[in-house]
């Protein structure tokens, strides 16, 4: 059994103050929710301080971003060891917004998912295509490139710290969500690609989050489908009552 995970990126909002009050709601709410593991993703900024409020619950912070490198002359960089200083176990590799307005390439994704492991975190790596690429049956062409560059070549001693984010990017913040059909297809395609360059034992372990416009009122039937694991969870996760409604419902029946 795969524990769902499900991840709250907060993206470019809160500050300090305004993440430790929402950390803060989270952690009261969520004590006591058993069979899912939950996350947070708040600015670099807040990171430190949040992983702080939560060092005696079970939420996981993550980043939002790594660099390659671990140290040197890359101003405006992150360095892993840094984020797992700041109290990180995870970091979110290649969303899609990264990709689109800095340029990260497959190339880069895939040097810092290694390291990222490397340093001992956990990786969210993301996968996903545009609205013209889903319009133009290049789906499976593109999310099999996103992972080729990301996870091709992974030790099979790191897999356990490795989860995939599912992320159709005409779904994101969009208001459109994929299907709960059309999502379960391309989360089966990821874990035969994933069985095919990684072995059966870790295609069957690997979760794998959906990310695209998850809300509470379809949270429910997306976490149905066998191989959606979780999510990663925009802008329903900078309100308390949402993100709340979303862990639940990833609670396996």
């Amino acid at each position: 059994m795969r524990t769902p995970f499900v991840v709250g990126n907060w993206k470019l909002h809160k500050t300090i103050a305004e993440s430790l009050a929402l950390v803060t709601e989270l952690k009261n709410q969520l004590g006591s929710l058993r069979e899912v593991a939950v996350g947070v993703a708040p600015p670099f900024t807040a990171l430190h301080a949040v992983a702080k409020r939560v060092e005696d619950s079970s939420l996981a912070v993550a980043a939002q971003d790594c660099f390659w490198e671990e140290k040197g002359a890359f101003t405006g960089e992150v360095a892993p060891a840094m984020l797992r200083d700041a109290g990180c176990t995870w970091a979110i590799i290649g969303h899609s917004e990264r990709r689109q307005f800095f340029g990260d390439t497959d190339e880069a994704v895939g040097k810092k998912v290694k390291a990222a492991l490397a340093a001992g975190l956990g990786v969210i790596a993301c996968v996903g295509e545009t609205l013209a690429q889903r319009d133009g049956g290049a789906t499976f062409q593109i999310v099999e490139q996103h992972l080729a560059g990301a996870v091709s070549d992974l030790d099979a001693a790191v897999v356990d710290r490795v989860v995939i984010a599912y992320e159709p990017v005409w779904a994101i913040g969009t208001g459109r969500t994929a299907t709960p059909a059309q999502a379960q297809e391309v989360h089966a395609f990821i874990r035969s690609w994933l069985g095919k360059q990684l072995g059966a034992a870790a295609a069957a372990s690997i979760r794998i989050q959906y990310g695209g416009s998850v809300k509470p009122d379809n949270a429910a039937l997306l976490m149905r489908e066998p191989d959606i694991d979780g999510a990663l969870v925009g802008g329903a996760s900078l309100q308390a009552a949402d993100f709340v409604a979303i862990c639940r419902a990833a609670k396996p029946s």
